[in-house]
């Protein structure tokens, strides 16, 4: 009687394990016919501090040759724009424009990235200069980090790209004069990752170097915000 109930208790337990495991096969197979959600493509953020571990560090070369001028006549036109105007628009807010075919600005908000100041702008003799449109890597200084052995319509294209300008305070921005990060820093603390950040973009794009004191100032500024991004490199 004993060695009977063995053999059954034997018999249910090879059969539990077999419908056990032709059960997981199903489920299995199961699995593998029906639609799987996409895999999520991780796009990788561009990070400033990484960007800037890629520029050159040399010394700065000689000023000689430089005016203005080798970076083009003045803001280029951007069909109903010119480049001031376009950025006056963009970076303004409560913007009023002369018409629907001029683009000219005639008054707006800026909230001055340099200063955290509320600046109201109005056009005018007396009052257009006090936002001005900042070069974020001066163009003296860019002709002396690597942009003298660019071409005349790429040193154009630089001095009216979006990505190399801002709408700032005129006070500040004459303050700032052609001074790098090593030299002059946006006086608004809260600012100033953003703003090396942009000018690491500036120069990666059209492949200026840094100094070392340039690079190591950048680094102390990037240090306070590790995950700091490049900003949108636009193309023209």
């Amino acid at each position: 009687m004993r060695e009977r109930r063995r053999r059954l208790v034997a018999v249910l337990v090879v059969l539990a394990v077999v419908l056990g495991g032709a059960a997981a096969t199903t489920l299995q197979q199961r699995g593998q016919d029906s639609p799987q959600p996409p895999a999520t493509t991780q796009h990788a953020q561009s990070v400033a501090a990484d960007a800037l571990q890629t520029l050159a560090v040399k010394g700065r070369a000689p000023k000689t040759g430089y005016s203005r001028d080798q970076f083009g006549s003045g803001w280029k036109d951007l069909g109903d724009c010119d480049t001031r105007n376009y950025i006056l628009k963009r970076d303004l807010t409560n913007v009023q424009v002369r018409s629907a075919t001029d683009c000219t600005v005639l008054s707006g908000t800026l909230h001055d990235p340099y200063t955290d100041k509320i600046i109201q702008f109005t056009r005018g003799p007396g009052t257009s200069t006090m936002i001005q449109i900042d070069h974020v890597v001066a163009l003296s200084d860019a002709w002396q980090k690597g942009a003298q052995q660019l071409t005349p319509e790429t040193r154009e294209q630089l001095a009216n790209d979006p990505l190399e300008l801002l709408a700032v305070d005129g006070p500040t921005n004459q303050a700032k004069s052609d001074g790098d990060a090593a030299t002059w820093l946006p006086p608004n603390k809260g600012y100033r990752c953003q703003y090396v950040a942009r000018q690491i973009a500036v120069k990666a794009k059209y492949k200026l170097w840094v100094t070392s004191g340039e690079h190591d100032a950048m680094q102390r500024i990037l240090d306070t915000c590790p995950g700091q991004a490049l900003p949108a490199v636009t193309s023209q």
